[in-house]
């Protein structure tokens, strides 16, 4: 389920042509500001599971539950299929590539920095490039 060097380019709808961090909307954190703070705090720490199981864990407020039931929980929670970073609102709506290294952990690539147009344009060797998902149907 994870990615290894590849890149998550921004997706084609994306409205800015700037990254920018995601807002707070109200007490809850958004998916989008759990994942940009982890990633921003952590580069190539977290491989896409990671990040996907900790948003979640987030969200639910269990982030300080005790071991044992981490496991159960992780268990549980990819028990069902789980969408990808490709549909994550960093890479959707905020100008955030997530580029991937060789051992599958993910750092942030922000979309007007050289190494994002290196890397879409082909030039950084054998980086595959995937596209967001789009927000819109064409």
């Amino acid at each position: 389920m994870n990615y290894y060097r590849t890149l998550i380019a921004v997706a084609d709808d994306c409205p800015v042509s700037h990254s920018v961090v995601p807002p707070d909307r109200g007490e809850r954190k958004t998916v989008a500001r759990i994942q940009y703070e982890l990633l921003a705090a952590h580069p190539y720490r977290y491989t896409q599971e990671d990040v996907l199981f900790a948003t979640w864990l987030a969200r639910q407020g269990l982030e300080d539950v005790p071991e044992q039931e981490i496991a159960r929980l992780h268990e549980e929670f990819f028990s069902r299929p789980q969408a990808c970073l490709r549909s994550s609102p960093l890479a959707k709506q905020y100008g955030w590539g997530l580029l991937f290294d060789d051992e599958g952990r993910v750092a942030l690539c922000p979309v007007e920095s050289g190494d994002y147009r290196r890397l879409v344009a082909g030039q950084a060797g054998e980086v595959k490039v995937l596209k967001a998902f789009r927000s819109k149907r064409a």
